[in-house]
């Protein structure tokens, strides 16, 4: 077999395969010798018919199981001479003139790896927050166990209710014209004040109505409100008030603590605290990993492979459909065509690809690999989260070729582990977390009625 390769572009190329007639010749050869073994033909016992019978019975099977097996052999030999990897599906021009006596001429088509100029990736500089629990953090916490845990008790009186309360009521809304306004409607509905679950304006009413009355007031709904056809409107809302209650807390003890599974409270602190400094660690390390990352990209360009893109494509829709999914929504419900989206993401995708690219070359350059033992792990961790069958995940992922990718991205992440434990990282004090505005649930938004 000889062979010339050729590149097309920098990331695809082009090998063309000359095959010599003996090759041909013993190609042809042995699979007539496996059809010999392995068939049987009326007049003869099994094995026993002659080679020539075999063949001329067979032929078109044989010649094209011959000439399939030798380009397999061949793109597998052709791979590790040029020292290659394809990353994508090999595309194959192959005539199917295969006959003894002559040469076979073929060629194939891959995309590759581009050549990276490599930056500087070795002690590189990096800051990295240091990892810092707030004991407020940690009361929060306790707190908010306690409220899931609470019990809802009636209040002595009449009310009106107060923030930290929460009131059973009807409510519905009304237009202009007094037609009900669909999806703005409830019966015996928890709302707790204070909280941010409906709009300020529908919360200050409900506060002005006591235990057993009803009440109504005009509701103006914010002009970016999410409900498209009531936004900048004002309805009438009218509420009946069942129960004010308020939340009884259980007492932060041992017994509690037990209730979670630790046998005091300091322990539970201590455990909440652990699981704070966890998270913490791996955001901080990997907001140093990424600002290395984006630090070694400055320093280089390169062509980025059309396969690898929309790899990244795919995954990037997949996500987002994904998340659509859990809130009860489709992609079509965007309003936006396959295209437009396609066109938002690609600067995304081709960011990730770059960076791909980038850690898959320092990979290479560094004999870094990935065992079969690390794809089947983190296989296993996928089908925990999913509650897929691992066996009936692993044969999905190697029917659709998904375990290349998989493998390029444990790579590509040992490679970003190298740069980092190779950094000079200098610990900072963490940045104040910026106030967030609180977000308040609205009737179009979570529950359909609520308001």
């Amino acid at each position: 077999m000889e062979y010339s390769a050729e590149d097309i572009s920098p990331v695809k190329k082009k090998v063309v395969i000359t095959t010599g007639p003996q090759e041909v010749e013993a190609a042809i050869l042995g699979t007539v010798a496996l059809y010999k073994t392995s068939v049987q033909l009326d007049g003869f016992r099994k094995g026993k018919a002659p080679a020539s019978v075999i063949e001329q019975r067979f032929h078109d099977k044989i010649y094209e199981e011959a000439r399939q097996d030798l380009i397999n052999v061949h793109i597998n030999d052709v791979m590790q001479k040029l020292g290659v990897t394809p990353l994508s599906g090999i595309n194959v021009d192959a005539p199917q003139n295969f006959e003894r006596g002559k040469e076979y001429v073929y060629s194939i088509e891959f995309e590759t790896l581009p050549a990276v100029d490599l930056p500087p990736y070795e002690g590189l500089e990096v800051e990295q927050e240091k990892v810092a629990v707030d004991p407020k953090e940690v009361e929060d916490v306790l707190t908010h166990l306690r409220r899931e845990r609470s019990q809802l008790v009636p209040v002595e009186g009449a009310g009106p209710a107060v923030d930290g309360q929460v009131v059973t009521l009807d409510f519905a809304a009304f237009a202009e014209d007094g037609t009900p306004v669909e999806g703005i409607k409830a019966e015996n509905f928890d709302l707790a004040l204070g909280e941010g679950q409906a709009l300020e304006e529908f919360e200050a009413l409900v506060k002005t109505v006591p235990y057993g009355q009803q009440g109504e007031g005009q509701i103006h709904f914010p002009d970016d409100f999410l409900a498209k056809d009531l936004a900048g409107k004002t309805v009438t809302m009218k509420v009946k008030v069942h129960a004010i209650k308020e939340r009884k807390l259980p007492e932060l003890d041992a017994d509690f603590a037990k209730s979670l599974g630790k046998d005091s409270v300091d322990a539970l602190r201590a455990a909440i605290t652990e699981s704070y400094t966890q998270s913490r660690a791996r955001l901080s390390k990997s907001a140093a990993q990424k600002s290395l990352l984006d630090s070694m990209l400055k320093m280089v360009t390169f062509e980025l492979p059309p396969s690898l893109v929309e790899t990244q494509m795919r995954t990037l829709m997949g996500d987002m459909a994904s998340r659509l999914e859990r809130q009860g929504r489709s992609l079509q419900a965007l309003g936006k065509s396959m295209e437009e989206l396609r066109k938002e993401l690609q600067p995304q995708a081709e960011e990730l690809t770059r960076a791909e690219v980038l850690l898959l070359s320092i990979a290479k350059k560094e004999g870094l690999e990935v065992s079969e033992t690390e794809v089947s792990t983190q296989l296993y961790r996928f089908a925990l989260e999913s509650g897929e069958d691992f066996k009936a995940l692993r044969e999905e992922y190697e029917r659709s070729g998904m375990i290349f990718v998989l493998r390029d991205r444990l790579l590509a992440d040992k490679a970003m582990d190298l740069v980092y434990e190779r950094a000079k990282v200098t610990e900072v004090e963490p940045k104040p977390a910026p106030t967030a505005e609180p977000v308040a649930d609205t009737p179009a938004e979570g529950q359909d009625a609520q308001a």
